[in-house]
């Protein structure tokens, strides 16, 4: 019997010829991911809690200051300080205002093949690459960082066979919610979901991160997808090697396969207060809103970027909608900036930030208040996603949050 990508990637991290779904496996971790959002707590458990404190290969270890930065806080300033000051200590790779965790490590680190645990849960993003990544908790990740070594319980695999191409102003962000719509918000819970195909050939590097990104709001353990031409592209501009090329097996076996016609999709919403609660965007025409947010690990990418700039090139941002624009790394910042790509949402009256996670995070810039209404390219939008715990998030693609910002209410840009 033949095994997934999945399958594939723990059976090497685990020094075995074949794993099944089911088994339990000690595996070797590729590289470990933390950022500001609970390293302090690693930290602390590390100093405080071990008899015998160490670092099992430091070289693996990439720690990330992206959720509240610059600090909000003098608490938030102290945990930065901790964080900081360990990585200093121990010589751990580190970095602060470069961007968002997921988009750096794509830029920096990620390599087909590898088996990668990140403290934060959209590490299944890595997948864009054939990495298997998934998020872990603080507990799991000192445990790897420790002894350089985890268990993985082999997941089932769902497999999404791509075919056709996506339409003019439909995108990937369009694509991925309506998978979700489709399974659920629980159809894919501790399931590899394995993406290939004719049509995945059209997805671009940028288009894959934001399908993988968001696999985990199926539920799944970790996203996958065919490493081709694309991919190897991307590895190669950026001086990497892949560490493993997977493909799955004729004869594998899925849990499920599901068959994605991509020109027949259009422009798609999800609706408060659920990621799950999809519409055809249309139907959302006339829901007023108070902001309106470009950016995240999602879609703050320069394709994004360029997406929005083009639809609001010679407009004006709506004088009652706050549009909060925030690339995704210091990289695409400057490449946006390069383009003239900022230039155009700053001379439309956006709100241009450094690379952060912003208000898809919900606790520092830019939350909103109680009863106020986001549209966004952010990651969820259940209740108190964004801010007041009375206020309503709806998830939609750059060309559609960027119309609706020009609009004042959700529409699609060729509604504008």
């Amino acid at each position: 019997m033949g095994m997934t990508i999945a399958e594939k990637i723990i059976a090497a991290a685990a020094g075995v010829d074949a794993v099944r779904p089911g088994d339990i496996h000690t595996v070797e971790i590729d590289r470990l991911m933390s950022n500001d959002g609970t390293t302090h707590l690693t930290i602390d458990m590390y100093n405080q809690k071990l008899k015998n404190p160490h670092i099992a290969d430091v070289s693996k270890l990439v720690w990330i200051v992206d959720h509240n930065v610059p600090a909000d806080s003098p608490k938030t300033a102290a945990s930065h300080k901790k964080m900081r000051d360990f990585a200093k200590e121990h010589g751990i790779t580190f970095y602060e205002g470069k961007g968002v965790c997921h988009q750096i490590m794509m830029e920096n680190h990620v390599r087909p093949g590898e088996l990668i645990f990140g403290a934060d849960s959209h590490t299944c993003a890595y997948g864009a690459l054939g990495a298997f990544g998934t998020g872990v908790g603080c507990t799991d990740y000192l445990y790897a960082m420790v002894t350089g070594q985890s268990w993985v319980l082999v997941p089932e695999t769902i497999r999404f066979n791509l075919t056709g191409k996506l339409p003019k102003g439909v995108y990937a962000r369009d694509l991925i919610l309506t998978i979700i719509g489709r399974i659920g918000a629980n159809g894919a819970n501790y399931k590899a979901m394995e993406f290939g195909g004719e049509g995945l050939k059209t997805l671009t590097m940028s288009d894959r991160i934001a399908i993988c990104n968001l696999c985990v709001e199926a539920g799944a353990k970790t996203a996958l997808m065919e490493v081709d031409d694309v991919a190897l592209a991307y590895l190669k501009e950026r001086g990497r090697e892949p560490k493993h090329i997977f493909a799955s097996d004729p004869d594998a076996v899925y849990a499920e396969e599901y068959e994605v016609d991509l020109s027949t999709l259009t422009p798609i919403v999800a609706k408060p207060h659920f990621v799950d609660n999809i519409v055809n965007a249309r139907e959302c025409a006339g829901t007023k809103i108070d902001e309106a947010f470009l950016g995240s690990c999602n879609n703050g990418r320069l394709e994004d970027l360029r997406v929005g700039a083009e639809i609001l090139k010679g407009k004006k941002v709506h004088p009652l909608v706050r549009f909060l624009v925030v690339p995704a790394s210091q990289e695409i910042y400057q490449k946006a900036m390069e383009e003239g790509l900022l230039k155009i949402f700053m001379d439309a009256g956006a709100i241009v930030m450094n690379p952060n996670c912003s208000v898809c995070w919900g606790s520092c810039q830019g939350v909103i208040g109680e009863g106020e209404t986001l549209i966004s390219t952010g990651t969820r939008n259940f209740k108190g996603r964004a801010g007041h715990a009375d206020s309503f998030v709806y998830l939609a693609s750059a060309a559609t949050v960027t119309a609706s910002a020009v609009k004042g209410e959700i529409v699609t840009a060729d509604q504008l």
